[in-house]
């Protein structure tokens, strides 16, 4: 059997893309899931939004801070193994959370679900590139989509069972990242005879050199991506309590509308990528970060109708930048595939920490209210597009 689906995956690379969506769409669902439960914690543990803040601050710095660094040493040391064996840290860090008798144990839970996904994204971006076949573009969105409606579906589990069985019902998910384990013990052995014909071919191919303006290119991303992230994690952890306090709605719909915001991310986050192909980077980037900014500036002032239309669309136009992003840092470095991945998917979840952590210090000072108000302003760092380079599109026999 295994023999013969990587027969099928050595004919097809896309195949392999469909696997590593699969396998990011499975990982991204337990954290979406943990995240969908924060209300039933909050309850349970009488916690505040400070608190959870730190929840989200503890899983995303430590994401944050290894990503880069494994994506670094996997570049110059190939180990396509750690993608299943990171998977383990997410089980247990399931199950810590399933178990928790106080914040403490929320808090690990948290940290190992941090170090499972900082495993699992370099490594895992760098398989899509490498069955790209020169649609780098398409091949990043692919893979982003799988972890995007993983994200969207979590909340649902969390509302249909997890909300209604309460906290240890946590421990039945554990099968879910069991079972990404073993969609990348497959991917593992593709990767693996991809890295000896590379290591092969090493010295026929001449390194290709960096864009002259590779460092301010790199440094306006890094901005955009801040306003980008910071503006999604003040919708994706605080919309349920936003929605809650404001509309009176249940714990229950909440999630539903948090799914509707969720899915248009996973939409969104797929359109990017072959778009980015075929009219290039930047004017993805142009649109989907200050083509946001009217829609984020409304929001504050809608109905509830109002307010899931607007977060759809705003999560829709936001989400297509990301592939773009990465997959224009990556041609301006070429040769440094993981470590490109492991910075901008690190800095997601950093920023995506540090903003949790701040915003929900500023929601107890003031109000969720404010906090959107505030934050409706981030997507106007669109402008600072006009700063990166104009990238020419790799053609496919040249990539």
């Amino acid at each position: 059997m295994t023999s013969a689906h990587d027969k099928t995956a050595r004919s097809n690379p896309l195949r392999v893309l469909g696997l590593i969506s699969l396998a990011h769409c499975l990982n991204d669902t337990t954290q979406s899931l943990v995240i969908a439960l924060y209300p039933l914690f909050k309850d349970n543990f009488d916690l505040n939004f400070t608190e959870i803040g730190f929840l989200s601050f503890a899983y995303q710095m430590c994401a944050s801070v290894l990503q880069p660094a494994i994506g670094f040493y996997t570049d110059k040391h190939p180990r396509p193994h750690l993608l299943p064996t990171g998977m383990t840290f997410t089980v247990v860090g399931l199950v810590c959370m399933a178990y928790a008798a106080g914040y403490v144990w929320l808090l690990a839970g948290s940290v190992l679900l941090g170090a499972g996904s900082a495993v699992f994204h370099p490594e895992s971006s760098r398989v899509a590139y490498m069955a790209a076949d020169g649609k780098f573009g398409r091949a990043q969105a692919i893979f982003q989509v799988g972890g995007n409606f993983g994200q969207a579906v979590g909340p649902l589990i969390a509302a249909a069972f997890v909300l209604g069985h309460g906290q240890k019902s946590l421990t039945l998910f554990a099968c879910i990242p069991l079972a990404c384990c073993l969609t990348l013990l497959f991917i593992a052995r593709w990767v693996t005879r991809q890295n000896r014909s590379a290591t092969r071919d090493k010295q026929t191919k001449k390194k290709a050199a960096p864009h002259p303006a590779w460092k301010r290119a790199l440094a306006v991303l890094f901005v955009l991506m801040a306003s980008k992230q910071i503006y999604t994690v003040s919708l994706a952890n605080f919309l349920t309590f936003y929605l809650i306090n404001r509309f009176d709605v249940s714990v229950e719909t909440s999630q539903i509308y948090l799914f509707l915001f969720l899915g248009a991310i996973a939409l969104g986050g797929y359109l990017g990528g072959p778009v980015g192909d075929r009219f290039g980077r930047k004017p993805v980037i142009w649109f989907s970060i200050l083509g946001a900014a009217p829609f984020t500036l409304a929001l504050p002032y809608m109905d509830l109708g109002g307010t899931a239309v607007l977060a759809a669309l705003i999560g829709f136009v936001m989400a297509s930048s990301f592939s773009a992003i990465v997959v224009f840092a990556q041609e301006l470095t070429p040769g440094h595939v993981g470590a490109v991945a492991g910075l901008f998917f690190g800095l997601s979840f950093g920023l995506g920490g540090i903003g949790a952590a701040l915003l929900g210090k500023l929601a107890d000072l003031t109000s969720i209210d404010l906090v959107y108000s505030l934050c409706s302003f981030l997507p106007l760092m669109g402008l600072l597009t006009v700063f990166l380079p104009d990238q020419p599109r790799t053609e496919p026999g040249k990539a």
